[in-house]
This record gives C-alpha cells, structure tokens and sequence, in this order.
C-alpha cells in the first residue's frame, strides 16, 4: 500500500520540484517568498491535482487484475503458505 500513496505523493509534488529547479536554473532565489507567487503556487497546485487524477485514471484503467477474474485466497497446503492469485 505504501507504493501507491508515495507514487501519489511524487505525481503531487513533481510540478513543485520542476518550477525550483526552473527558479535553481535561472539563478532567482528559491527561498524568498517573492519566487513563489500565490498564482504561479495555484497554477503549480492544479497542474499536481491533475497529474494525481491522471495517475487515478491510469491506474483504474489499466492496473489491476482481468475483469471477472477470480480470488483465490492465501491457504496451507502441504504445510506450506499458499499466497493469494486471481485466475
């Protein structure tokens, strides 16, 4: 479950590291508030908003298992853990 909150968390915070790094390329100051004004943070804000629903998108679309597959659970057989599969 971890992976796909962190995927989520990149996808989010992916067009705030690309606007630093466009601020580190063009020498501005990437601390000082005035690099960071509230609509370019807006802009930044919907562009990550929409590469998270994207991702949502994506992921639901094409992950997963086969439609009208089948669980089988984890089980012991021959004394062993059997994991689950979809068949």
């Amino acid at each position: 479950m971890i992976r796909p909150v962190l995927t989520e968390f990149a996808l989010f915070l992916a067009p705030f590291v690309v606007y630093a790094l466009y601020l580190w390329g063009t020498r501005a100051d990437i601390i000082h508030p005035e690099s960071w004004p509230l609509p370019t943070i807006a802009w930044l804000t919907a562009a990550a908003l929409i590469l998270m629903a994207g991702s949502f998108i994506v992921l639901a679309q094409w992950g997963g298992d086969p439609p009208n597959s089948d669980y089988i659970p984890a089980h012991i057989e021959n004394g062993k853990l059997v994991p689950g599969t979809t068949k």
